[in-house]
C-alpha cells in the first residue's frame, strides 16, 4: 500500500480476500491452496536435499583430488628411488670387487623402499577412485533431487494457473506433474 491509498495485490490474493469477505466457501480454491502449500513444503525439502547432495559431491571430488596429489607425490618418490637404484646397480658393475657388496646392499634397500612406496601409492590411488565414485553417486542424486524439485515447481505454477482460470482439468495436470515430482524424489531417496 502506498501513501496515497493505492493498493495492489495479485489475483490469488484477490480471490482469497473475496472469499473471506463474502463468506463464500469455495472448495476448488481451498483444495488448490492446500495442495499448493503441501507441494511447496515438499519442494523445499527436495531442494534442501538437492543442495546437500551437490555440496557432498564437491567435497568428495575435492577429497579425490587430494588423494590423487598424494599418490602422485608417492609415485615421484618411487621414481626417485628407481633412479638411485639404477645408479647403485651401475656402480656395482663399475667399482672394484671389494666395493660391490656395498652397492648390492643399496640396490636391495632401494627395492624394498620402492615396494613400500608403491603399496602406499596404490592405496592412495584406490582411495581417490573411491572418493570419485562417491562424488559421482552424489552428483547423480543431486540431479534426481533437482528434477523432483523442478517438477514440483512446475506443478505449483500450474496450480496458480488453475486457480486463476478455475479450470478443473488443470488441477488434474497439477496432480500429475506433482506425482511425477514425488516419484522422482522417491527415486532420489532410494538412491536411484
Amino acid at each position: 500500500m502506498s501513501d496515497h491509498g493505492f493498493h495492489v495485490h495479485g489475483p490469488h490474493d484477490h480471490e482469497l480476500e473475496h472469499a473471506s469477505q463474502h463468506g463464500a466457501k469455495d472448495s476448488f480454491t481451498g483444495r488448490i491452496a492446500v495442495m499448493t502449500a503441501i507441494l511447496a513444503t515438499i519442494g523445499a525439502l527436495f531442494s534442501y536435499q538437492g543442495g546437500a547432495t551437490q555440496a557432498n559431491a564437491g567435497l568428495f571430488k575435492n577429497n579425490a583430488a587430494i588423494k590423487k596429489t598424494e599418490a602422485s607425490n608417492h609415485w615421484n618418490f618411487y621414481q626417485s628411488k628407481s633412479s638411485k637404484q639404477n645408479m647403485a646397480e651401475l656402480a656395482s658393475v663399475l667399482v672394484a670387487e671389494d666395493k660391490k657388496p656395498k652397492y648390492q646392499e643399496e640396490v636391495e634397500r632401494y627395492k624394498r623402499e620402492k615396494a613400500e612406496i608403491k603399496l602406499a601409492a596404490e592405496k592412495l590411488e584406490a582411495g581417490a577412485t573411491a572418493w570419485d565414485r562417491q562424488s559421482d553417486e552424489q552428483l547423480h542424486l543431486h540431479h534426481r533431487w533437482a528434477q523432483a524439485t523442478t517438477a514440483l515447481q512446475i506443478s505449483i505454477a500450474l496450480a496458480a494457473i488453475a486457480l486463476l482460470t478455475r479450470r478443473t482439468w488443470l488441477a488434474w495436470g497439477v496432480a500429475g506433474v506433482a506425482g511425477l515430482g514425488i516419484v522422482l524424489g522417491g527415486m532420489a531417496m532410494a538412491h536411484r
